[in-house]
């Protein structure tokens, strides 16, 4: 008798999680911590370390946690996630390694100029290097941010 084996189908999964969301890749060597200290006082925002999302993955038989920092506008339903790209020599998203942190935006429509605004605003903060707009269609792991 053969034994059937069932595989989960995350393409779906995955394309609704990131309907109508926008994705931000920053290069700022600063630990979590300061960064999103940083964000809070130069956006206004209240980034606070959400440790029910944090993300494990398995790699070479051993266990790697990414942080996830998380912010919901009190005027909307707009959600903001800051990802930890990097844990001990391993990444989240291993085709963005020279990217230090990934800004999710979801739950509300964003506008260009929005985008623009923010992209503005992080490149004030000290440390940041660089910050660029990703396509969440043409990133190959992008089911690892799903949470």
């Amino acid at each position: 008798m053969a034994v059937s084996k069932l595989v989960l189908n995350t393409r779906d999964l995955t394309d609704v999680f990131f309907d109508e969301s926008r994705l931000m890749g920053i290069m700022a060597p600063l630990k979590d911590y300061q960064f999103c200290w940083q964000l809070n006082s130069v956006l206004g925002m209240d980034f606070r370390n959400n440790y029910e999302l944090e993300i494990e993955l398995i790699r070479k038989n051993r266990k790697y946690f990414f942080s996830v920092y998380s912010y919901n506008e009190p005027t909307g339903s707009l959600c903001h996630y800051i990802y930890k790209n990097q844990f001990d020599g391993e990444y989240l998203l291993p085709e963005f390694k020279h990217l230090d942190y990934l800004w999710l935006l979801k739950g509300d429509t964003i506008n260009a100029e929005v985008m623009q605004q923010l992209n503005t605003s992080i490149r004030l903060i000290n440390g940041v290097q660089l910050v660029l707009e990703l396509a969440t269609h043409k990133i190959v792991n992008k089911e690892n941010l799903v949470f």
